[in-house]
């Protein structure tokens, strides 16, 4: 089943307009109006699966101007953790595009879903430049549990719709729309807010100090 939604994401990327259609009939005029944007500036979409190539994702989109492996997942949940194998393709495309200079993707489908159900992430990875330098700051990377983990929420990726609209303005450069901006900013505040301490946390600190002071009252007295 998995296969069938990469060639579904395929289409798009390649800019066929049965493809387009096909992935849009659900979706508002707005979103069909900025996915049909890639029609214009299609992308060299082919697939990478089976290759034996760890961190090769399963598509690879080419274009003059940037490239990405991406790696594609669909769910019926919101939210999917990374544990085994999922765990160690992802360090996998950490690994090869800090080595190769560039930026994994991943593609999340949720199933049953109307509108624009393609949700994109950014695999963290330094080394960028360029176009892809730029783009950084635009496309969310995966949050982050409680303890630093990645992991994937459909709801806090970047519409597939707005990152063709960002990527495949009429300009022929990386235009960043105003929800792609808005997107980012609301990546920013849900980050802070999984760092801010939990009340438990906050009391267990109070208690340290305390012992630490009454520790060092009594060794002076």
């Amino acid at each position: 089943m998995t296969g069938a939604y990469e060639r579904e994401l395929r289409e798009v990327l390649s800019g066929t307009e049965k493809g387009v259609d096909k992935v849009t009939r659900s979706c508002s005029p707005k979103e069909k109006s900025r996915m049909s944007r890639v029609i214009e500036r299609p992308f060299l979409v082919v697939r990478a699966a089976g290759s034996g190539m760890e961190g090769s994702g399963d598509l690879v989109a080419m274009r003059g101007d940037c490239s990405f492996p991406i790696e594609v997942k669909t769910t019926k949940d919101l939210k999917k953790y990374f544990s085994g194998r999922t765990k160690i393709q992802l360090e996998a495309m950490i690994r090869e595009g800090e080595r190769t200079g560039l930026m994994p993707l991943y593609a999340h489908r949720l199933k049953g879903s109307r509108g624009d159900s393609w949700r994109i992430f950014r695999v963290e990875t330094r080394g960028l430049s360029g176009t892809l330098r730029r783009l950084e700051s635009l496309i969310p990377p995966f949050p982050l549990t409680r303890n630093g983990t990645p992991f994937m929420d459909w709801e806090q990726g970047m519409p597939l719709n707005e990152f063709l609209a960002m990527m495949c303005s009429p300009e022929g450069r990386v235009e960043p729309s105003f929800d792609a901006v808005q997107a980012r900013a609301k990546h920013v505040m849900v980050k802070e807010k999984q760092m801010e301490p939990s009340s438990s946390d906050i009391l267990a600190e109070l208690q340290r100090r305390r012992t630490t002071t009454l520790t060092q009252f009594t060794d002076r007295v």
